[in-house]
């Protein structure tokens, strides 16, 4: 096999494993993606059979850092104002979650969790009875650090 010299300095077989490793990188990528949305439909699915993906996300939030409005919840995921509005309608719909008066402000409303919703979060379970958290957590603790750096690596222009 011959080697060439790019411009920037790098040879053809170079690039060409570069471009393999890329290749690869994605592909585990999309494993991983695929992988996060299997875990999230089957427990969205263990709370209840109607419940969506996305609305397990809400749910989840809310079970973690309690009654928040909204829009804070949509800034947490990311998503328009609207997309929570009607997520919102479809989980009390479920009797997942209610609404609750701001006592500060009449206007406002919380989102919270119902009891029936918050039981059902509690069986189903995070933290370290996920699959992935069991994965990770056979790995050292150098091993997760050089994980999390990469990962922050990735999503920080990710997020300009």
């Amino acid at each position: 096999m011959t080697e060439s010299t790019t411009a920037a300095g790098r040879t053809a077989t170079a690039d060409d494993e570069a471009a393999e490793a890329l290749h690869a990188v994605e592909e585990q990528m999309s494993a991983l993606g695929r992988r996060i949305r299997a875990v999230t439909r089957d427990a969205a699915v263990k709370i209840d059979p109607a419940l969506p993906p996305f609305g397990l996300k809400v749910l989840r939030h809310l079970f973690r850092n309690g009654p928040a409005h909204a829009s804070a919840v949509a800034d947490h995921l990311d998503v328009d104002r609207s997309v929570i509005s009607r997520q919102a309608k479809q989980l009390e719909e479920l009797g997942l979650l209610e609404f609750r008066t701001d006592e500060n402000d009449g206007r406002a409303r919380f989102l919270a969790l119902t009891p029936r919703a918050t039981e059902r979060m509690a069986e189903v379970g995070w933290g370290d009875r996920t699959p992935l958290f069991q994965t990770l957590a056979s790995w050292s603790t150098e091993d997760l650090r050089q994980f999390a750096r990469y990962i922050e690596r990735l999503n920080e222009p990710l997020e300009s």
